[in-house]
Formats: C-alpha cells, sequence, structure tokens
C-alpha cells in the first residue's frame, strides 16, 4: 500500500497544478464572489423554476 502511494506521488508531472497549491476563496475579490456564490445559486434557483415551470404544463 505504501509503494502504491509513492508511486502515485512520483507520478505527478513538475509544474502541473497540484491540489495542494489551492488557495482558499478570497470573498472580497468581485470575480470570485460572483463565480464560485452567485453563479450557482442563480443556476439552482432557475432550474428550480423551469421544473415548476415544465410541471405545470403537464
Amino acid at each position: 500500500m505504501l509503494a502504491l502511494i509513492k508511486t502515485s506521488i512520483l507520478q505527478l508531472p513538475m509544474g502541473t497544478p497540484n491540489p495542494d497549491d489551492n488557495q482558499p476563496l478570497d470573498l472580497s475579490d468581485p470575480f470570485e464572489l460572483i463565480v464560485f456564490i452567485i453563479i450557482p445559486v442563480l443556476a439552482v434557483f432557475l432550474y428550480i423554476l423551469w421544473r415548476k415551470k415544465r410541471k405545470n404544463k403537464n
């Protein structure tokens, strides 16, 4: 099991994005606020409205 973990770590090419390189969300940045909060909430809201409208037609 330990050998499997070591070989999987060794297979990560240099210079590629790594999950450990992620930074936390900065919600003071308007772009991140729009992309990660407003658009997903709006998408869910519009999907719910679309489903209600489709259900009422039938």
